[in-house]
């Protein structure tokens, strides 16, 4: 279940959940491109306790690399005999009649940050402050104008790589964002609500957050320097003036900012950038899998004693590299190519790195034994993109005492439940038509809409299925196995069950009030 606790805000103003690779192996071919000019620094940041008290060396080195961004988009009216008011003789007396009136077109600006990151011209920057774009202008802190071109771009992680014709530019200096570590101090620079290069600070108040919904492939750096619309694409850099992000969104109720802003470190944008240059797209290769956390609810049921780590497979997709390779719902990914798989994102970024038609290693658990795996990723097809008790709905059903899953009602799937909640035909299960805001598996995260796979990872093909394993189940946590979105996931429920003992005092204070009134 995805939880949303505040709106997601992007700064430039104006399905089965696969795991995937990315490969950010960048080929330039002989004589035709070059590789950008990239000046990068690897060491960490220096953290030995001296505290300046100014950044003004700081900012006079890194601010020169920072660019305003302004794009103009044409917006093309819609023809008027679309209109279903044109039909209307009252409002033809204003517009004329049908294909008199000339379209007109409208333009629409919006302004960003740009990073310049290679001294003859490359700036890079956030996907969403240029895309749809007709016409880009980046302007220095020079004051000097130029027109950019879009090299490529990569919506999946945001990323967009611009060029301008120009040459000796003040490139920034590029750091390794995965020696960043909480509580080093960042400052964020841009163009604010278009006010002119603004510079503010703050530190890494987080790293690798994910699962904000904001794109596809998420690791971003979160930090509290003051970000605001117009620092999309703009840069955050560290106390030594070199690039760690690229400053992208921001969690706010209001639209401003409230301390919690969210940058693409560097390390993955470097490797998209020079990928694009390069190769003018992204490839991605494609494993099949769907991933969630593991939980210490769940690790128990999946044969997992010592939760240091994993991620729970939740799908297998048909005719997929993992599929072929024997991957089942359930396994627990522990190991991908040697290396111990910390958690469900972990895995996502690991794969990421590796380039399709790659073999790769796996170490799974599958009901608390070691499997081994050898996979050779596939490559991502284009048009996938990464993102009372248990009872049937009828009123003649008779509820039984045993309160498994109190609060959920479920139905069968037929073409119409399938059309209304766009249930694909191969899924089979029981849909969960009704689930009590009350009830402990609404706080699980089971939601009206869910399709039951499977509970106590046996197979259930109808809601009848489900009502006699909820009937017959014994257990104080039951675990559903759900489809929904396109993706299945693992839900732990605790079970509620009206206590005998209470049962049985609240008879005894009855039969002792008769005794009373007699």
């Amino acid at each position: 279940m995805k939880r949303t606790l505040l709106n997601v805000t992007y700064l430039g103003t104006g399905v089965l959940l696969a795991v995937v690779a990315m490969q950010f192996v960048p080929s330039y071919a002989k004589g035709e491109k070059t590789p950008p000019k990239i000046i990068v620094d690897d060491a960490p940041v220096q953290r030995d306790g001296k505290f300046t008290t100014s950044f003004a060396p700081i900012i006079k080195k890194a601010a020169p690399s920072v660019v305003n961004i302004f794009t103009t988009k044409v917006i093309r009216e819609r023809d008027l005999k679309a209109n279903p008011l044109f039909n209307d003789p009252f409002f033809r007396q204003f517009f004329g009649e049908p294909g008199q009136r000339p379209r007109r077109n409208q333009r629409e600006q919006s302004l960003g940050s740009g990073v310049i990151v290679s001294s003859d011209g490359y700036v890079l920057t956030s996907n969403h402050v240029i895309e749809g774009a007709d016409e880009i202008k980046t302007v220095l802190a020079s004051g000097k104008e130029y027109t950019a071109k879009v090299v490529g771009a990569d919506p999946p992680t945001d990323t967009a790589v611009l060029k301008i014709d120009a040459s000796d530019l003040p490139a920034i200096t590029l750091a390794n964002s995965d020696k960043l570590e909480v509580g080093d101090i960042v400052l964020a620079i841009g163009n604010p609500f278009g006010i002119g290069q603004t510079v503010t600070m703050g530190i890494v108040s987080g790293i690798g957050r994910n699962d904000l919904g904001i794109v596809d492939y998420e690791d971003f750096i979160q930090t509290d320097a003051s970000i605001n619309p117009g620092n999309s694409g703009g840069a955050l850099v560290d106390a030594q003036g070199r690039l760690v992000g690229i400053n992208t969104a921001i969690l706010s109720g209001s639209g401003g900012n409230q301390g919690v802003g969210f940058a693409i470190p560097v390390s993955l944008s470097k490797g998209i950038m020079e990928t694009l240059i390069a190769n003018g797209k992204i490839t991605r290769g494609f494993l099949g899998v769907g991933l969630q956390p593991l939980t210490p609810d769940l690790a128990g049921r999946f044969g997992v004693k010592d939760l240091t780590g994993g991620a729970l497979v939740t799908a297998v997709e048909e005719d997929t590299p993992a599929a072929e390779a024997g991957f089942k719902p359930g396994d627990v990914i522990i190991e991908y190519n040697g290396k111990k798989v910390v958690d469900s994102r972990q895995l996502r970024l690991l794969v990421s790195q590796t380039p399709p038609k790659t073999k790769v290693s796996f170490k799974v658990l599958r009901d608390g034994k070691n499997k081994n795996f050898n996979v050779t990723l596939a490559t991502l097809p284009n048009e996938r993109t990464m993102s009372g008790m248990l009872k049937r709905n009828h009123p003649d059903e008779k509820e039984s005492e045993n309160e498994t899953l109190d609060g959920v009602e479920v139905g069968d799937l037929d073409a119409r439940t399938r059309k209304q909640n766009n249930i694909p035909n191969h899924i089979r299960g029981a849909l969960v038509t009704n689930v009590d805001p009350d009830s402990s598996a609404y706080e699980a995260g089971l939601r009206s809409g869910d399709v039951i796979l499977e509970m106590e990872k046996k197979p259930i093909t109808s809601a009848e299925d489900a009502v006699d394993m909820s009937n017959t189940f014994k257990g104080d946590n039951i675990l559903l196995r759900v489809w929904r979105n396109g993706g299945a996931t693992y839900i732990p429920v605790p079970v509620e069950r009206k206590n005998k003992q209470e049962k049985g005092d609240r008879d005894d204070k009855d039969k002792d009030k008769e005794d009373n009134q007699k």
